[in-house]
């Protein structure tokens, strides 16, 4: 596995817990102690791969339990902390699909109509295999529908800004071809980013709401992910708390983090504590918890492979009770691994953001449902 030098990072961690919640089966918090010994081989492996800043969070039986961060948010700079921003990438898209699952639940999507009633600004182009199927949402968000474009260059600060629409449209000054339909909608599967820029443009058309705006009234709000934010670029009062992305050589990207208009699919602004509400979220769901962010029924169904093992929004794997749902993805200055390892005694899951990861060291990984909500995290000072 290819390893490389990590310039800024952020990582959710999530003990592992059995499901019952009596005392006997379930898993003792660690002790600051623990905590530190787990962590302490961190400063040495940041300093070999050059590695300024991470900042990590634990899920702990239902609750982020503690936070960390290591280093500085950019060179010769500022200290991370765990309020320090990072650019998500396309760990977006499962927020994304919450947020289409919400408006679906209150009777403004369909996810197996034909999209083009939802389109008002931009019209997914005909062609013999949209003659063939219509492409749905299911589609869309599975990676089923056959969309172009795999993935999309974001913009230096120099750079004009294209809209989603010349986005879509592959007109000046977008960077990337048109987005099209090159094959059957539903027969097989192929990751593209731009499945969900049309989701987003079909977001706007329907709510008439610009999407910063309208995903921070469906999922960022209620959610109290207070330190996150789709606002391409990121506004002028949020730079200082944002961690600045280096290359693999460890030069800082000029003119700092590149600007997205395509926020369904690389827009988030997130740190590890928010992205472990957001997980917490779904397995409220899943556990039917009154006030969840979608119904039980909705949240199975977000979670249920549709070709392969991608369902609506997230990865699946792992098998029986160790099954797990994530979401990989990757910026200019930013990237977030998949990889599982054994730190020590318990398992230590993690997601890792920046621009080449120490991928050997970490994981998203979300398992069970935790009951207990109501510690607030300790920050720890290590």
């Amino acid at each position: 596995m290819r390893l490389s030098a990590l310039l800024s990072a952020i990582a959710l961690i999530t003990l592992r817990t059995l499901a019952s919640g009596t005392a006997a089966e379930r898993v003792a918090s660690p002790s600051v102690q623990d905590i530190q010994q787990s962590l302490r081989f961190v400063p040495g492996r940041m300093a070999h791969y050059h590695v300024p800043g991470l900042s990590l969070a634990c899920i702990h039986n239902g609750t982020v339990e503690w936070t960390q961060a290591f280093g500085v948010a950019r060179v010769g700079g500022e200290p991370v902390t765990p309020e320090t921003l990072f650019q998500a990438s396309s760990i977006g898209m499962p927020v994304a699909a919450v947020a289409v699952l919400r408006l679906v639940e209150q009777g403004k999507l369909n996810l197996d109509a034909d999209v083009s009633q939802y389109l008002r600004s931009w019209k997914v182009p005909t062609n013999r295999f949209t003659q063939q199927k219509k492409v749905t949402l299911r589609e869309l968000l599975s990676h089923t529908a056959g969309a172009t474009v795999h993935g999309f260059e974001d913009y230096a600060a120099v750079e004009k800004v294209p809209t989603l629409v010349q986005v879509l449209n592959g007109e000046s000054p977008a960077n990337s071809a048109p987005a099209t339909i090159d094959f059957v909608p539903g027969s097989q599967f192929r990751y593209a980013g731009g499945n969900y820029a049309i989701i987003q443009q079909i977001l706007t058309d329907v709510t008439g709401e610009p999407f910063p705006e309208l995903m921070q009234g469906l999922i960022l709000q209620p959610l109290h992910m207070v330190h996150s934010t789709f606002q391409q670029p990121i506004p002028e009062k949020l730079r200082p708390l944002v961690g600045i992305p280096y290359d693999k050589d460890g030069n800082a990207i000029a003119g700092g983090p590149h600007t997205s208009p395509m926020t369904a699919v690389a827009g988030l602004w997130t740190t590890p504590s928010d992205l472990a509400l957001f997980a917490l979220a779904i397995q409220d769901a899943l556990a039917g918890k009154p006030g969840a962010i979608v119904s039980p029924s909705t949240a199975h169904e977000m979670l249920r492979p549709v070709l392969g093992n991608y369902a609506l929004g997230f990865v699946i794997d792992g098998n029986g009770p160790n099954r797990y749902f994530f979401h990989p993805g990757a910026n200019l200055g930013y990237e977030f691994p998949t990889d599982e390892s054994r730190f020590s005694n318990p398992w230590i899951i993690g997601l890792v953001c920046a621009c080449i990861v120490i991928a050997t060291y970490s994981l998203f990984r979300v398992v069970r449902y935790r009951k207990r909500r109501n510690k607030q995290p300790v920050t720890l000072h290590l």
